[in-house]
């Protein structure tokens, strides 16, 4: 099924809904961003579907083409990058194609591989990602004389951060290799800064230098895993 079927009779964009018509496939693991993500573009008429890996991305891909989609770079299975490359050189392509992330480095990594555009996370502003996704468009698919709408900031719902929560601590009762670390640590440090946890992100922070220097990590896991256990019992009290 292709979701940008010339046969279909698409709705036509507004100015206070500049992605109507578009449907947006978000490859994202943490359900906190997704939940942005799903905001803005119910806010812009876009339609979204989500994957939370690449292998589910690909699953989806085999049933229907999208006219935007959105990758994060740090997935559970893989790089974010791996996919991107993959769809800059299927014919046909999609329309926009976009690497996200909370990395700075992560950029340059989606546009080598391919990306139309990036969306620099935590993604809280409705106007910077209306504008890169009209931006990224094929000129012949892209309104004419439409803009992003007035901004916004965009909220998330609590729980979501709290089913992300669960995710991670789950993560962390795996075996501690390598990439399960770095993982767990990008993870973590991307849902906490966009969440405004400052406590959280910075220990997830600690935990990736320290990773990364080769440094023993068992008590800096344990102060992690323990902070995770902290925000999972807010459950109710949120």
């Amino acid at each position: 099924m292709d979701d940008s079927s010339p046969f279909a009779s698409p709705a036509q964009p507004t100015a206070t809904r500049p992605l109507l018509g578009q449907t947006i496939l978000v490859v994202e693991d943490s359900r906190y961003a997704c939940d942005a993500i799903r905001l803005m573009c119910l806010h812009s008429g876009a339609r979204i579907r989500r994957a939370d890996c690449l292998k589910s991305a690909r699953r989806h891909l085999q049933l229907y083409r999208p006219s935007v989609i959105l990758v994060d770079i740090g997935l559970p299975d893989g790089s974010g990058d791996e996919l991107i490359a993959e769809l800059s050189q299927a014919t046909p392509r999609i329309g926009a194609i976009l690497g996200m992330s909370g990395d700075d480095h992560a950029q340059d990594t989606a546009l080598r591989a391919g990306a139309d555009g990036f969306l620099a996370k935590p993604l809280k502003s409705l106007s910077y990602f209306q504008q890169l996704i009209l931006n990224s468009l094929p000129e012949d698919r892209r309104p004419n004389s439409l803009h992003a709408v007035r901004d916004e900031v965009i909220c998330p719902d609590p729980m979501a951060y709290q089913d992300d929560m669960a995710h991670i601590a789950e993560v962390l009762t795996e075996p501690n290799d390598r990439r399960t670390m770095d993982y767990a640590a990008q993870f973590l440090r991307g849902v906490a800064e966009h969440a405004e946890d400052a406590v959280l992100a910075d220990a997830a922070q600690k935990l990736a230098e320290s990773h990364a220097s080769s440094t023993p990590v068992t008590a800096l896991t344990a102060q992690v895993a323990g902070i995770v256990q902290t925000r999972l019992q807010q459950r109710e009290a949120i």
